[in-house]
């Protein structure tokens, strides 16, 4: 057994490792658990020629939707496009037996979308990035409480 740590040098090689690990933490969780329902969850809005102007990506496993990112493009805000978003990510997640959505955002980015959307503020990390908060939220879907 090597005793010395391999740095990833790229980006490449850190989104390989990076998937390996989290197959990794998953098969483990899932076997602790005894929750074997781990799946991706993703979707976007294209423009007329077909780029992307808004999307969302994250994943559901026991009971619980995570949203790891939600973007819109700058011209494309405050057209009720992250509505759609979040309304077309918590259908999905209500659809896959999910009674809970979890995000995180920095504080000077949504907060206020969330809070509109009917998130609730669970804890910030101050400092994340300096001078700033990251922030995470929750909203029951059905049947349980926050």
């Amino acid at each position: 057994m090597r005793d010395d740590v391999s740095l990833c040098r790229d980006d490449a090689e850190c989104q390989i490792l990076g998937g390996f690990l989290s197959d990794r933490i998953y098969e483990f969780n899932a076997a602790v658990t005894g929750y074997f329902d781990g799946r991706l969850i993703a979707g976007c809005v294209r423009d007329d020629k077909g780029e992307i102007i808004a999307g969302f990506d994250g994943y559901t496993w026991g009971g619980c939707c995570e949203l790891s990112h939600v973007w819109v493009h700058e011209r494309h805000r405050g057209r009720g496009l992250g509505t759609l978003l979040i309304g077309s990510a918590e259908a999905e997640a209500t659809a896959r037996g999910c009674s809970r959505v979890v995000l995180a955002t920095h504080s000077f980015q949504a907060p206020g979308f969330y809070e509109r959307m009917g998130y609730e503020r669970k804890y910030a990390i101050e400092g994340r990035p300096r001078g700033y908060e990251d922030v995470i939220y929750v909203k029951v879907l059905r049947g349980e409480t926050a």
